[in-house]
């Protein structure tokens, strides 16, 4: 567009538009942010705008549309929350003193993997950006969260990449994601981001990765001479991913980016590997089928008293060690806890109230926070001290270590509270936010805003005596200002160093250099005292960020002292105990109970033992009804496996856990029709990636494999699965394995390391009662059609399915409905007519041709015989 065609304002939004095609511009114009053309009509659409027009120096007005910039942080989130980039372009001088058109420029980007303000983030949740750069066979991965400068580096490598990718986006799940280098290319990573993990995707160019570039953009940034000193090492894609997120931060941020002060290099085998479909399975932060948060882990385990141990405690259950060191380490803390009542309600009462300083001093740093902010802040700050008070006498290793790292501030708190007032308003730039006696400059403007008529009055008072004009008065109007009035009968007594302003009809007006200077303090006073309220502010932000790592430290230290009393609050109140971690492939478990059914029970659950271990118990096969309790018993087994690794005791009597690598599921299965997938496919596609993962470390549990094809196929895969996964030389994973397939218990004598269990039930008539108990051995029947009756299905269907039940155990035969004579005299009795068909065995005999048999073959067949004469 033609500059000469638009006015000097919108010249200045296109050429800054320009700078930033790919955002959502925020134009500030006096006391509103405004978008124009496509912005606009995007804008009004998504935020249910009025659209207006402006007059831009064309023949036609710009689409237009805006917010008040005072309340522009809650439309900035539904943008934010719908995948678009927001540009806020301020006003850089003050309009007051611009000459000519005001300099405006953007000051930041808000992306949806950058946002700091607490209205738009989550309080227990991170909220990570990601870079992912993938050269062949590598992935590099860097996440940071900006609102609390936490930044992590992981990669992978080898087979399976696409699947090890998503397991560590997994880990993070990202709100926006950057790609780079062959990233595009992998297979079926689009899809997942989209569906799993909701996060929006941009593309980085391959300069922006340049090896030399990122090793000089992380040298300047952590100020220092060479990135091996950072813990990079050679022959790796982190300089690369970690410079280039940082590039990109530089440029949407502008600012602030000493909050992200170091790097944390994540090792794979420093936590127990959970892949989406565990994470889902086992509803470890997010509910299956519900937003019923009740139903999740982190629900029960929850008792945190800040935003920043509810993050904190969400990342114990997301990442559960794996180094026994570590694990026992936590342990003694929760158990101090747990044993000293007075210690842990102490604490937990001085924790309340305190705020989420830890992303508030992010906002501090990249300058922000308001002083609301400042103020909670300082509040939290205030409470410091009486925190360490109460673990000034801890005992344990690790809460030892929490004492030492709080500081408590005291120089800062005084600086905040000497400074803001106790209750500042939301602006920064209206005034009312500093104390009264905090600067002397600021209180004779403020007494100047506030005394003005006494001034006046004072001045009218000495000039009366001074001229003996007893009439002589000082007024005010908008075209003069303060003058001095006198009327014409005193004219001769008027002093020389008046200064006449205007002539009336009965009087003549003055002015004197005092009522100039007045003029000057009075109306400019204002304006004067919010500038200068800001300027003492802007410097209370800056002294308070140069105790950053102070602030950090003490943060991180608060947040685990609130986890460690969390955990040990819920033990004590859901009667858990500590677990025995072990390295001898045990897990041994006394009166195990599910720790979020129990407490959706009301009091009724009912324990069960576990033992698994690597030689003698590697495979457990559960048998008996749905709805009995199986899936229950498997997922309360693999989370009492996790809560132990993550320092947590345990819902059980006893338990010895020995350290597990990873846990998989493999529970239920739905049609993937977007990919075209069947259920069947979906599950063996995913037995196909736990055989591949899993080691003789991990724990498995896997419910009705087979269940999605015909009946002997679905026998035969899941007998394979089951003597892989038994089998020490190909696996020998500790699994749980529940089936509808009672053939395969026959495996307990036929395969090293695997036992039958099934659920307790008590028959009496049709009636039947589920004891819920785990007892040895293999289930005498499937009560199929007490189950269904227990659900609630007609009567008559319950009647016919026992008809039908009773013809196919005296036939052993299948029975399929035949369609009906016309000629036939039955015409509606109610009842399917039924037909007997050939048997399996008597089909496969028809297709065999006895005279191409080799004396191999026809073993086969015959072994293959008696295994369907055992199934029907």
């Amino acid at each position: 567009m033609s500059d000469q065609t638009v006015s000097p304002m919108m010249q200045q939004y296109f050429q800054i538009k320009e700078q930033y095609k790919d955002t959502m511009l925020f134009f500030r114009v006096g006391d509103f942010y405004e978008m124009f053309y496509d912005d606009a009509l995007k804008a009004s659409k998504e935020l249910e705008l009025t659209l207006t027009g402006k007059e831009c120096g064309q023949k036609e007005r710009a689409p237009m549309c805006g917010v008040p910039y005072h309340s522009c942080e809650a439309y900035i989130a539904r943008l934010v929350a719908k995948g678009y980039k927001v540009a806020i372009c301020d006003q850089v001088e003050n309009p007051k003193k611009a000459q000519g058109l005001v300099k405006r420029d953007v000051i930041r980007v808000i992306t949806p993997g950058t946002v700091m303000e607490s209205e738009m983030l989550d309080d227990g949740c991170n909220n990570f950006i990601c870079v992912l750069y993938t050269i062949g066979k590598k992935a590099g991965f860097a996440f940071c969260d900006i609102s609390t400068g936490e930044l992590y580096a992981a990669q992978v490598s080898g087979d399976s990449l696409e699947d090890k990718v998503k397991d560590e986006l997994l880990r993070f799940s990202p709100r926006e994601i950057i790609i780079g280098g062959d990233t595009p290319e992998i297979h079926g990573l689009a899809d997942f981001i989209k569906e799993k993990l909701n996060a929006c995707v941009d593309l980085m160019t391959d300069d922006k990765f340049d090896l030399k570039l990122c090793t000089s953009i992380l040298c300047n940034h952590f100020k220092v001479s060479d990135i091996c000193s950072l813990g990079f090492e050679t022959d790796s894609l982190l300089p690369s991913a970690v410079g280039a997120l940082i590039q990109y931060l530089q440029i949407t941020q502008k600012n602030g980016l000493e909050r992200i002060a170091g790097i944390e290099f994540y090792n794979q085998n420093k936590f127990m590997h959970l892949d989406y479909n565990t994470r889902r399975n086992l509803e470890l932060t997010e509910p299956l089928n519900s937003k019923n948060r009740n139903s999740t882990l982190l629900f029960v385990l929850n008792m945190t008293k800040t935003a920043m141990g509810k993050r904190l405690i969400k990342s114990y259950i997301e990442k559960p060690l794996m180094q026994l060191s570590e694990i026992v380490r936590r342990q003694n803390a929760v158990e101090e806890f747990f044993k000293d009542t007075e210690l842990r309600m102490n604490l937990r009462e001085a924790l309340c109230g305190i705020c989420d300083f830890e992303r508030i001093i992010t906002r501090i740093v990249y300058g922000s926070a308001n002083a609301r902010e400042m103020r909670s802040l300082c509040t939290a700050m205030q409470k410091l001290p009486v925190v360490k008070e109460v673990l000034a006498s801890v005992c344990s290793d690790m809460l030892t270590e929490i004492y030492k790292n709080i500081d408590v501030l005291e120089e800062i708190t005084e600086l905040i509270d000497e400074t803001l007032v106790d209750d500042p308003p939301f602006s920064i730039r209206e005034g009312g936010i500093i104390k009264t006696g905090c600067d002397k400059e600021l209180d004779e403007l403020r007494y100047d805003m506030t005394n003005g008529t006494e001034l006046v009055a004072e001045i009218e008072k000495r000039e009366r005596a001074r001229t003996k004009i007893p009439k002589l008065k000082v007024g005010y109007n908008r075209v003069f200002g303060y003058y001095i009035e006198v009327s014409n009968s005193y004219k001769n007594m008027i002093p020389n160093d008046y200064i006449r302003k205007q002539t009336l009809t009965g009087c003549e007006r003055f002015i004197t250099e005092e009522l100039k200077e007045l003029e000057k303090r009075i109306l400019g006073s204002k304006d004067k005292s919010f500038e200068l309220e800001y300027e003492i502010f802007d410097n209370l932000r800056k002294k308070v960020s140069e105790s950053l790592e102070r602030i950090t430290k003490t943060a991180k230290a608060v947040a685990q002292a609130d986890v460690l009393s969390s955990l040990a609050q819920a033990a004590f109140d859901y009667n858990y105990c500590r677990p025995n971690i072990t390295l001898d492939g045990t897990i041994r478990i006394k009166d195990g109970r599910h720790p979020v059914v129990e407490r959706m029970s009301d009091g009724n659950f009912v324990p069960n033992d576990v033992i698994l271990d690597s030689c003698e118990n590697r495979v457990a096969i559960i048998t008996g009804p749905n709805m009995a309790g199986k899936s229950t018993y498997m997922r309360q087994t693999a989370l009492i496996v996790l809560m132990a690794q993550m320092g947590s005791f345990v819902p059980a009597k006893s338990a010895d856990i020995s350290i597990t690598d990873s846990i998989f599921t493999r529970i239920g299965a739905s049609d993937d029709l977007s990919s075209g997938q069947s259920t069947f496919m979906v599950e063996m596609n995913e037995v196909a990636y736990i055989l591949q993962n899993a080691t003789s470390n991990s724990l498995l549990i896997l419910d009705e494999i087979g269940r999605g094809t015909s009946t002997f196929d679905g026998m035969s895969i899941a007998r394979a699965v089951l003597e892989y996964t038994a089998s020490k030389k190909k696996l020998g994973a500790k699994t749980l394995f529940a089936t509808h397939y009672h053939e395969l218990t026959v495996l307990e004598n036929a395969v090293d390391g695997v036992h039958n269990y099934n659920i307790a039930a008590v028959k009496r008539g049709d009636d039947i009662t589920f004891l819920r108990r785990i007892i040895p051995g293999a289930a005498d029947d499937s009560y199929g059609v007490e189950v269904a009756k227990l659900a609630g299905l007609p009567e008559a269907v319950i009647s016919r399915a026992k008809h039908i039940l009773e013809e196919l155990e005296k036939n052993g035969r299948a029975i399929v409905v035949q369609k009906k004579s016309k000629s036939s005299p039955a015409e509606d009795n109610g009842q399917l007519m039924l037909a007997q068909v050939e048997s399996p065995i008597v089909t496969r005999l028809k297709a065999i041709d006895i005279n191409k048999l080799t004396p191999m073959e026809a073993m086969n067949i015959l072994f293959e015989l008696v295994k369907l004469s055992q199934s029907n």
